[in-house]
Formats: structure tokens, sequence, C-alpha cells
């Protein structure tokens, strides 16, 4: 890899090489023909894609460095284990994993330590990280600072005037000039280092910016990001000639939460982003669920109200949500197979509803990992995009306009006049565990979608539990909806509706 070849042999000894070496990759050493593609968004088309035109699905979720599935690239204490790990991810369909360059928690993984010195042992590390999602094919959605763990342990962080860093508190985060000059830093330093690599997906240039990093406003967040949004993409392309996507993401209870400030004009429509993303923490139904069906109908609600935020059909994702308050306050993880059906439901929601992938899931258990049953999730929605045309999908939510029979079936879906993503979830059917009774009596109903124009349609059935097709039909369309009966299903299915001549 082109980061950090030289020295790196001897890491472990003496190595004269300095492992922190900021000269530039070239454009030509940071690509490997053949393999590398870096992700791309398209005017109006609320998608990815990669430079070579194929569709891109974020499949995955928030990792850490200091977790245990990754701590083994820590001072390359187990790089085998780390690399059996990504590899196992991507066999089961991941393409992300959303990433902090340090996280604050504890006291040993700062990339900056003091302010402006760069660690060498956490740098060789990401070189090693970078090096092998190269080779796997994963990419990285990469954030600069953990800005809770930050705020929570401000007296340890390296940024504290009394560590000689540039800020006395962080509410003074997005107003401080010597502030602002350290965070550019340190981003100049990710770009030089990383930002030729085709691993990395895009840029979150602020995790969950807030008010409280702005002395309780949010007058100063247009300008903020579009100082650091210039900053990033001006040195990309001096040093790429192109630059990778760009979002900036919000701790989502905070649109509900402080209606009288403008939030949304930043996310959802901020000039200089290429994408908008905010966290599903919406409180009681997914920050602590007592049954699998409301986070559902809270994912789809929450998705639709942003796609209606964003006036030029930049891609919507989800980069965080989970159990958070089940799990932080409470101190308590999900019972397993509870937390695969919340996560199933979930993800699935975000995606008929027109979010790009299944959203980016905080592990929030004890320890942070995704169990087996979320991962045979993962891989049954990666084998379900397939069946749609991701670089021509001019969605728009339809989750009201779809239609059932049975007001016993919630609604999710999204379309243009050539293709439509539906998912169908019961509601009646929850047990006392507050999950859905697998055993109940299958139904079968009868939907209409609006919006495709006539002619033939390819329509597939989804099993989202097994992750497999569990039936396939054309339908004939000839007026200005699609009107189809639906074989029967027991909890609830996943449908996708293609023009057969197109």
């Amino acid at each position: 890899m082109y980061l950090l070849d030289r020295g790196l042999g001897d890491r472990a000894g003496s190595g004269s090489a300095d492992p922190l070496d900021r000269t530039p990759p070239r454009l030509a050493e940071a690509m490997d023909v053949g393999k590398a593609a870096w992700i791309q968004v398209l005017p109006d088309v609320p998608y990815f894609v990669s430079e070579s035109g194929s569709p891109w699905t974020p499949i995955g979720q928030n990792d850490s460095v200091d977790w245990i599935e990754l701590r083994g690239l820590f001072r390359r204490r187990d790089l085998a284990g780390a690399e059996a790990h990504l590899r196992w991810l991507y066999a089961h369909g991941v393409t992300c994993l959303r990433l902090m360059l340090e996280y604050a928690q504890g006291k040993h993984r700062y990339i900056e330590r003091p302010a402006g010195r760069f660690v060498p042992d956490m740098v060789v590390m990401w070189d090693d990280l970078f090096r092998l999602c190269e080779e796997i094919g994963l990419k990285i959605l990469l954030t600069p600072f953990d800005t809770f763990w930050t705020w929570i342990r401000w007296r340890n962080h390296p940024y504290n005037v009394a560590h000689g860093g540039p800020l006395k508190h962080p509410s003074e985060f997005l107003l401080s000039r010597p502030t602002r000059d350290a965070i550019k830093a340190r981003l100049s330093f990710a770009v030089e280092r990383w930002g030729g690599s085709h691993a990395l997906f895009a840029w979150d240039l602020w995790n969950e910016i807030h008010p409280a990093q702005a002395g309780g406003s949010a007058d100063c967040f247009g300008e903020f990001i579009h100082d650091l949004s210039g900053h990033v993409r001006q040195l990309e392309m001096s040093l790429y000639g192109r630059a990778h996507p760009q979002t900036v993401s919000l701790f989502g209870p905070e649109l509900w939460w402080r209606p009288e400030m403008d939030l949304r004009s930043p996310i959802f429509r901020h000039p200089d982003l290429d994408f908008a993303t905010i966290h599903l923490y919406h409180q009681g139904t997914i920050d602590a669920p007592k049954n699998t069906i409301d986070p559902a109908l809270s994912t789809g609600r929450i998705v639709r109200d942003a796609i209606g935020e964003i006036r030029d059909d930049r891609p919507f994702l989800d980069t965080e949500h989970g159990p958070i308050h089940t799990f932080k306050d409470r101190r308590r993880s999900l019972p397993e197979a509870f937390d695969d059906e919340y996560f199933r439901h979930m993800q699935w929601a975000h995606l008929a509803s027109g979010g790009a992938g299944g959203g980016m899931r905080w592990p929030n258990r004890k320890p942070h990992v995704l169990t087996s049953g979320m991962r045979r999730a993962q891989r049954g929605l990666a084998d379900f995009v397939g069946h749609i045309d991701w670089t021509a999908f001019r969605r728009r939510n339809l989750n009201r306009e779809v239609k059932v029979l049975s007001s016993d079936i919630a609604t999710f879906a999204c379309g243009d006049e050539r293709q439509a993503v539906v998912w169908l979830l019961r509601t009646n059917i929850v047990g006392k565990d507050g999950m859905m009774k697998a055993d109940a009596e299958p139904i079968s109903t009868w939907i209409r979608v609006p919006g495709l124009v006539p002619g033939p349609y390819d329509v597939i059935g989804w099993d989202t539990r097994s992750g497999t097709q569990a039936w396939r039909c054309r339908v004939s369309s000839s007026g200005s909806a699609l009107m189809m009966a639906i074989p029967p299903f027991a909890t609830d299915i996943a449908i996708a509706i293609k023009h057969a001549g197109w």
C-alpha cells in the first residue's frame, strides 16, 4: 500500500523511516488499477455509484478501533484476527464501516497527543486498516472526532488548554478560531495520508453537530460546515484531482426537541454537502424499544420527513441508530432474538422508505458487536438490492401513497415511474415479548403502487427472515398504478418492482 510501505516491516523495532512522513502520495500510486473505485454522488440520483457507474449501497455499522473486533490492529497485536473479521464482514454483504479517527472514552486512542502531534501507533493502525479495506473491498465513512466522549471526558482530551490544547471548553468547539485551525490541521493530515485511498467512502466532517458546541446556538452551523467542507475538498482536488463525498451528522431527536432552531437547512440542504444524514435515536420507540414494530414505524416516518426536507435529490441515510437509552442509561443489552428482529425491521423500513442502504447500527451491546442474526439480515439486504437499478432510481417516498387492503399491515415504500421498493409489515401479531409471532397464520393482500407507467413488471417477493427470494412473478399495469395480489406471508415481505422492458 502506498500509505506506509517504507519502514513498516520493522515498525516494532528501531526502523529509521519516519512513520509520520506526510509526503502526499501521487494519484497514480493511490489507485489500484482495475480494482479501485471511488464512490460518487450523481446529480438527481439519491443513491451512490462507483466511478465506473455501477451502484454501490452502504451496508454496515459503526465500529471502533477500541472495540473487540478491531482491537488487534492497535500496535499490531493481532493483525490476522482483524483481517479475518473484515473478510468475514465482506462475505456477509457489508460494504461500509463508520469509524472515528479517535475514540476518547479512554486515554490511549487519541490521534493527536498533544494537540498537533499525531501519535505514531494510531497512524500505523489506520494505515493498516486502510490497507486491509483496500485489499478486501470495504469502504470507510470517516469522521474526525468522537464528539460524545470528547465532551464527557474533556478533562483528559489533548485539545483542552490544561494539556496545551487550543480550547477551554467544548461548548466553544465550533466558535474558537484556534480550535478551528487545529480541526483543519487534523483533517489535512487525514486527507494527505488516506484521502487518496479508494477505501475511503466519504467524510462525515463533524459527528453530531450540536448547539451546545456553539454556546447554545445553531447560527454558525452553515459557516462552520462551509469552512471545513471547502478546506477538505480543495485539498483533495489539489492532491488527487477529485474529492470524496461529504456529509455532517446530527443527533436526530434535536430536530424535534429544538423546533425553534434552524437545524434542518444545514443538515439536509447545505450546498457544500453531498448527502444528508441524521442519527435515528427516536425517543422511546428506537432508543428504548418495547416491541419490534414501533421502531420500524418511527424509522419510516423519519425517513419520509428527511427526504421531504431535501430539495436536490441528494442521498439520505441514517448513520447511527440503536437502543442507546436501554444500553447506556439502563445498562442492559436487549435480548438477542428481540434485538435481531428490531435490527432487521429498522433496516428494511429505512431502505423501503427511500434511504440508501439499511442504516448503520451503533451496536449498544456488551461487548460492542453485532449479533450473527444481524449479520444474516445484512447479507439478506445485500442480496436483495441487486434487484433494483439504483443508478437510475429517482425515487420519492410512497409510505402513505401505496395502499393495501388491511389496516393491520404497515406500508413502507418508495418508487419512480419504472421501479419501486415496498415492504409490508404486519402490526397485529405482536406477542408478550414484543416480538412478532412467527407461527402466525399467513395472510394475503392486494397492493396498489401509484406512479408506475403502463407495461409489464418483474416483481420479486423477498423473505426478510431467511434473506432469500420467496416468489417471483410478472404483472402488467395498464393505468397510472400497478395493482397486484400478494401471496400469503406470515410476518412481513419485501417487494422489488422493476419494469420488464427497461
